[in-house]
């Protein structure tokens, strides 16, 4: 949905509701006799008008809920917000939101499930962000919440796939990426780690987990480099 068409929409769906509301008052006030025309507008009323106004409702917040200021509303989600935001950070995340494509939607489109049921299944774990917020993050302060967010499963290489499909010239250009493929596509060495490109929030990391490590894709370099 284009961002030019919320505003409209919004006021559409909030006009369909008006006009529900009204034509159900109208009935019961007025009591008119339950003929054909009665019925159709009772129809309007009470079925079609609501419906198409919910229908408009989703499709608005669905949008909104892919904004990374709807994601950086709570407190907690400020400093990745900021971050982001920061035209001087050279962190991932921040770089993925200046992509022209697909950066004000940054947060989704990077914490999206990878597959047929990735919307789905991100908007079922944005319900569970929002409950756990309200039960125990709300009243924690941002110095103490910072070192303690996590993520429920590790980040998986798939989301970065999406767009990195690491099927091009260019990727297989980086003799790292062609030495540690078959562990990158098993999820046994992370796009987004220490050693490699991340990780995408450093400041929320310790510093051991900032440090680059020795892992198998450096191992697994030096052998190309030494290979005939």
């Amino acid at each position: 949905m284009s961002p030019s068409l919320v505003g409209p929409l919004n006021y559409l769906a909030l006009g369909l509701s008006s006009v529900s509301a009204a034509l159900v008052l109208w009935y019961l006030i007025a009591r008119p006799p339950l003929n054909a025309w009665t019925k159709l507008i009772l129809l309007l009323g009470i079925a079609i008008f609501p419906i198409a106004s919910a229908l408009l409702t989703n499709a608005i917040g669905f949008h909104v809920t892919q904004r990374r200021e709807f994601c950086g509303s709570c407190h907690v989600m400020e400093p990745y917000r900021d971050d982001v935001m920061n035209q001087q950070s050279t962190a991932l995340a921040s770089l993925h939101g200046r992509n022209p494509f697909f950066g004000e939607r940054n947060c989704y489109v990077c914490h999206s499930d990878y597959g047929m049921y990735g919307t789905v299944l991100t908007k079922w774990a944005g319900l569970m962000h929002v409950w756990a917020y309200y039960t125990g993050w709300s009243d924690m302060p941002l110095s103490e919440s910072v070192g303690k967010i996590k993520l429920y499963k590790p980040y998986q290489n798939l989301n970065c796939m999406q767009c990195h499909s690491t099927k091009t010239p260019i990727w297989h250009e980086e003799k790292e990426h062609r030495s540690a493929e078959e562990d990158l596509v098993a999820g046994t060495v992370s796009c987004a780690s220490a050693g490699c490109h991340g990780p995408a929030h450093p400041f929320s990391k310790s510093e051991e987990e900032r440090r680059p490590r020795k892992r198998a894709v450096e191992t697994a370099t030096a052998a190309l480099e030494v290979s005939p």
